[in-house]
């Protein structure tokens, strides 16, 4: 009976990471049913690179693993009925044991170098998936018998792979169920702030009182964390900080509508009130036509009167939303005005502020701005006027030579209340107008 474990051939140590894995070897082998157990080697493998983390394996080492695989000639790896009871002492199993020369084991390696493959040979064989049979001269062979049958090998014993096939698929099957839940949190996520950019578009869009500069800046902190390789806690802590954000927008939303309905079936009352009585002659006939609002004074000399939309009362058309809009000039008046922004966009398009804020911090860099001028301008500016402004001058080209000084005095003016973005994109506009006009006077 085999009592001690297969030590490799020459200056190579015996870890007790190869004891270990030798013995569950044995153990599995020594179960009546074991020889029962067959494997799809390929499909295997294929949840072996699935849960490569989770086992300590690199991405180099399963592709020697790989090459090895080719060597077996069957597509199934299984015990023999031999193999279910423990060899002798310094016999080696002759089951599942694959013996190719480094050469063509190299060959099969996409022409990897030796001390390459002997380094991702040792992965392997720590990692408990394959074990070293080497012979007494360390050479690969196998001997084979009278029938022509193999009774001894010494190279890689792929005996491993089957006896942990249960452990490397319920590996394989929580690493995929983890990188399910992360795609069900990343979309949860997307989708969340799309409604919540929609609904602040739409608060500002109808002139919903609400604090819409707060709720913008909680959405652009929460999304500024938004960023590849995040962890599943960090991913369902954003998801519930993004739900709680919209549920709240939502609501400012939804209370609106009810003032809206609440005034809409009061006035509707009033009027119904007025028709019962119409037949009064004491009634004016203004009130006999309909209720309207009585004319107001003009304050300002020389001001036209302001012309109401029938149907609407005076305390609505008097509701004005005292916050500015955060996006003062539309995106297609941006795009207009500083076109060469585009070439900086991904796949050559901006469709949304946010591919213009990320083509702007491309163009800041080649500008030659620094992350200190850039940070200023977006903590004075905020990232879209900021973005506006690089458009401009990257539209403007040769005309400014230093953009982040340029950048930094708008920035101080914007400090002290002394910029507007309004003439820098209307002269970009006449500018290009003035440019056409005169391609065209030349065509004619």
């Amino acid at each position: 009976m085999q009592t001690h474990p297969t030590t490799p051939f020459g200056r190579r140590p015996l870890s007790l990471a190869m004891v270990a894995s030798q013995t569950a070897t044995e153990n599995f082998a020594a179960k009546p049913d074991s020889f029962e157990t067959i494997v799809h080697k390929w499909r295997l493998f294929r949840a072996l690179t699935e849960a490569k983390e989770l086992l300590g394996v690199t991405e180099r080492a399963l592709s020697v693993l790989h090459a090895l695989l080719s060597f077996h000639q069957e597509t199934a790896l299984s015990l023999p009925v031999s193999d279910s009871k423990p060899a002798e002492a310094g016999s080696a199993s002759a089951g599942i044991v694959v013996f190719p020369s480094n050469k063509e084991l190299s060959i099969r390696a996409h022409g990897m170098a030796p001390a390459t493959l002997r380094r991702h040979l040792a992965c392997l064989v720590n990692a408990g998936l394959i074990i070293r049979r080497d012979s007494p001269n360390g050479k690969r062979f196998a001997r084979k018998g009278q029938g022509g049958a193999i009774e001894n090998a010494f190279g890689f014993d792929l005996a491993p792979l089957v006896a942990r096939s249960s452990e490397i698929e319920n590996l394989a099957e929580e690493v995929r169920a983890e990188n399910r839940a992360i795609a069900l949190l990343r979309e949860k996520i997307t989708l969340t702030r799309r409604d919540i950019v929609k609904m602040i578009e739409t608060g500002l869009g109808e002139g919903v009182s609400g604090d819409w500069e707060g709720a913008h800046q909680r959405y652009a902190a929460l999304s500024g964390r938004y960023v590849r390789g995040l962890s599943r806690a960090d991913l369902e802590a954003l998801a519930g900080e993004l739900t709680v954000l919209a549920a709240e927008i939502h609501k400012l939303l939804e209370t609106h509508i009810k003032a809206q309905n609440l005034s809409g079936n009061e006035s509707q009352t009033e009027r119904h009130i007025q028709n019962q009585t119409t037949n009064s002659s004491d009634l004016e006939p203004s009130l006999q036509e309909g209720r309207v609002d009585p004319p107001e004074p003009n304050l300002e000399e020389g001001r036209e009167p302001i012309e109401r939309v029938p149907g609407i009362s005076s305390d609505r058309s008097r509701t004005v939303d005292p916050r500015p809009q955060l996006r003062t000039y539309p995106l297609g008046m941006v795009l207009d005005a500083c076109p060469d922004i585009v070439d900086y966009g991904k796949g050559g398009e901006i469709s949304s502020w946010r591919d213009l804020a990320t083509a702007a911090e491309t163009v800041r860099s080649a500008l030659g701005v620094s992350p200190d001028a850039w940070a200023q301008a977006l903590e004075v500016l905020g990232e879209h006027d900021a973005s506006i402004i690089i458009a401009a001058i990257l539209q403007r080209g040769d005309e400014i030579k230093s953009a982040g000084g340029y950048l930094r005095v708008l920035t101080e003016k914007a400090r002290a209340g002394e910029f507007s973005l309004g003439p820098v994109l209307m002269a970009l506009l006449r500018g290009k107008a003035a440019k056409a006009a005169r391609e065209r006077r030349k065509m004619g």
